[in-house]
């Protein structure tokens, strides 16, 4: 599997992976958020920080990551591509592509959400420690920080 820079063609079947985990991400509830969200991506897309892994015409998992914040933005894998390693590919070419001179942050669930196991021991399995208590969108997340 490779990871590719996505660009505008590939909106549809992103958002297509998104609504599938939207349940997964708090403020993608609505058709609206979900609208608004495939926007964001075309921005992100448009700087160059937007990666995919796609197998045929689908998106199998994604990543979107910030320069200007030096920070992991959303990480998701389609549930049947999980376990085989693509959310690892997709975070380590993000890191790459982030200052490591820096501390560079990313937005989780809390330890005891179920939704968190898998997250977490990702980020802690690439170095980063657990930070301060935040909340997002009505949700009770988690800031984690790689340290450089």
């Amino acid at each position: 599997m490779k990871v590719l820079r996505g660009t505008a063609s590939d909106i549809e079947p992103w958002m297509e992976l998104v609504r599938r985990v939207s349940w997964n991400f708090p403020g993608l509830e609505t058709e609206e958020s979900i609208a608004e969200h495939a926007q964001t991506v075309l921005g992100f897309m448009s700087k160059r920080q937007a990666l995919c892994v796609k197998c045929g015409s689908r998106i199998a998992g994604v990543i979107l990551f910030s320069r200007s914040h030096n920070m992991i933005c959303c990480l998701a894998v389609a549930p049947e591509y999980r376990q085989r390693g693509i959310g690892s590919l997709l975070l380590k070419e993000a890191l790459d592509e982030l200052d490591r001179s820096k501390e560079i942050s990313v937005s989780t669930f809390r330890e005891n959400d179920e939704k968190g196991a898998a997250p977490r021991a990702l980020y802690k399995k690439f170095g980063f420690q657990e930070a301060e208590l935040i909340e997002e969108f009505g949700y009770p997340n988690q800031r984690f920080i790689l340290y450089p």
